[in-house]
């Protein structure tokens, strides 16, 4: 929101308005031209500081820098002219300091807060006080913005995560289909051509019952390779049991979650392995979207799926993921439980009637980290 888009302009832009104060300082101590000029050098100091904050976000670090020493330039020259209401660009000033994260950032914030203290002091026709007030509103601004930086530092870094996982994920995929589709069709297309040669030779020599026959299995052989291309291609539509786990651990390691996976889905019955794909997939998009979780726990039985999180609950049966979750499992014969634990939120699903003691005695877990 405030690193792309007409966002990064729009809400730097809004705190501008305490440019106002500068701007009465000039109408105050300057007239004519110089009053013309000192609002001009306002004009330019905003365009710095908005274009400034822009391009941090987009990593043009020499258009960054060249702006941010401007801004001490016409600091300096707002002196002239507005006076110690010239310090107002101090704090600006700090913002920028702080959202480039250099090694000397404190030091820079210190010394602009000094400027903001003593300099009406040390120069008499300001005033010729210590205004401590100058200086404890950058310290508390530039404190304030390194929070809110480290926040949309996070969610950079968060969303450039998920995007490498995506890309990965599709990168898997490719190779994975290609790989089964080479295995696939690599027996069936060599038998086929070395029948259609076969054939061929027949025919020559005039034994057609024979060349007959042999296009007759190579036909045969042709629309059951064709079924089996179309089998495996819907299959990877299909939600899986194995592919959402390895999802869930991606997704949830972007999402900065500890998690406690199965190593293995082979306890699982076949039935109900496409299932609890579905439950993994809605579980698993839940705690990372709402949950606030630190930690998240899969746990499989043969006919039973469970995912706990120590986050902040919810209410039960609400969304309509959870829902269509257990409208699906019902319609299989099962059945979906979801609710606060006392620490979190657990989400139990099974297939079947299995009695739940004897079921518990069969889950494998592995922590996978």
């Amino acid at each position: 929101m405030f690193t792309n888009g007409i966002g990064r302009w729009v809400f730097p832009g809004f705190w501008l308005i305490y440019l106002l104060q500068t701007a009465s300082g000039v109408s105050k101590h300057a007239h004519g031209a110089g009053a013309g000029l000192g609002y001009l050098i306002i004009v330019a100091f905003a365009v710095c500081y908005i274009v400034a904050i822009a391009t941090r976000w987009t990593a043009n670090e020499r258009v960054f820098w060249a702006l941010y020493l401007a801004t001490f330039a016409l600091t300096v020259a707002e002196s002239f002219f507005a006076h110690e209401d010239a310090l107002v660009f101090c704090v600006y000033i700090a913002v920028l300091t702080v959202a480039e994260r250099t090694r000397l950032a404190p030091v820079i914030v210190g010394a602009l807060a000094l400027i903001g203290m003593f300099a009406p002091r040390l120069i008499s026709s300001w005033g010729g006080q210590i205004n401590y007030a100058n200086g404890l509103t950058i310290l508390l601004v530039s404190l304030a913005m390194m929070g809110f930086f480290g926040l949309v530092r996070s969610n950079v870094e968060l969303d450039a995560a998920r995007a490498e996982v995506a890309r990965l994920a599709a990168e898997n995929e490719r190779s994975r289909i290609a790989r089964d589709l080479h295995d696939l069709l690599g027996h069936s297309l060599t038998t086929i051509t070395v029948k259609a040669g076969l054939a061929r030779r027949l025919a020559e020599r005039g034994e057609a019952d024979r060349a007959t026959a042999e296009i007759t299995e190579v036909e045969e052989l042709t629309r059951r390779t064709l079924g089996e291309v179309r089998s495996a291609v819907s299959g990877y539509r299909d939600v899986t049991l194995s592919g959402e786990l390895a999802s869930a651990r991606e997704v949830l390691r972007a999402a900065a979650i500890d998690f406690t996976l199965p190593g293995s889905v082979d306890i699982v019955e076949c039935d109900a392995a496409l299932l609890f794909g579905w439950v993994v997939r809605e579980s698993v998009t839940n705690v990372v979207r709402h949950s606030r979780a630190l930690h998240c726990t899969i746990t499989l039985g043969e006919r039973w799926i469970e995912i706990v999180d120590d986050g902040r609950g919810g209410t039960s049966g609400a969304g309509n993921g959870l829902t269509g979750l257990r409208e699906r499992l019902v319609a299989a014969g099962g059945t979906v439980e979801a609710g606060g634990n006392g620490r979190g939120w657990r989400v139990r699903a099974e297939v079947g009637a299995v009695p739940v003691a004897a079921d518990r005695d069969a889950a494998a877990t592995i922590v996978a980290t």
